[in-house]
């Protein structure tokens, strides 16, 4: 009878073990996750505050295109007033992004504008910065990725359901351009030198 009582505490002791293991490694990702959504969150802030200095070089230059301008400046206003998940915000950079393209199509018609070692730098720091956000977007949707697989196999969904942790959403871009295939053509009637 003892031998039982043993085999059985040793049996809630390693399961108890690996209870709060599996609890701490969950905790340890849905951290990780978090992290990773505030470093998103600093870059589209990044984003966000390089806008109005980018509108008023361009206005300088460009006065009489107020459409963009104001669709520049709602988009904006959109993205920055805060989402309540990872796809509105989502959503909402993406119509930022598109009216960027709007500004920037604008700004392709003023040479000057465009030589505007201002409008060089900003464009320039608009760039590095949607470089961050794209790999933080990934370094979040990896942890993402890890943190709906620990939730969603066996056994540690068990503790996972018991203690309230749930899937958490990707930051998806929603953009085609985007997510097409780039396509290569070669030009006819060229040949390869030898």
């Amino acid at each position: 009878m003892p031998t039982v009582i043993v085999v059985l505490a040793a049996v809630v002791v390693v399961a108890g073990l690996w209870a709060v293991a599996a609890f701490n490694g969950l905790v340890r990702v849905r951290n990780l996750v978090q992290e990773a959504w505030r470093q998103i969150d600093v870059e589209l802030t990044r984003r966000h505050d390089l806008i109005p200095n980018l509108l008023e070089t361009v206005k300088g230059y460009a006065a009489h295109e107020r459409a963009v301008f104001d669709e520049v400046t709602r988009a904006r206003a959109a993205a920055t007033g805060g989402a309540s998940n990872p796809a509105a915000q989502a959503q909402q950079e993406q119509a930022l992004s598109q009216s960027l393209g709007q500004l920037f199509a604008v700004a392709e018609n003023y040479p000057v504008l465009r030589a505007s070692e201002n409008f060089q730098q900003l464009a320039s720091e608009l760039a590095n910065t949607e470089d961050r956000i794209a790999a933080g977007r990934r370094f979040y949707n990896a942890n993402v990725r890890t943190l709906n697989t620990k939730v969603e196999t066996f056994p540690a969904n068990m503790i996972a359901s018991m203690f309230g942790f749930a899937r958490a959403e990707y930051f998806e871009t929603q953009d085609a351009a985007e997510r097409a295939v780039p396509t290569v053509a070669f030009a006819l009637g060229s040949q390869p030198r030898s």
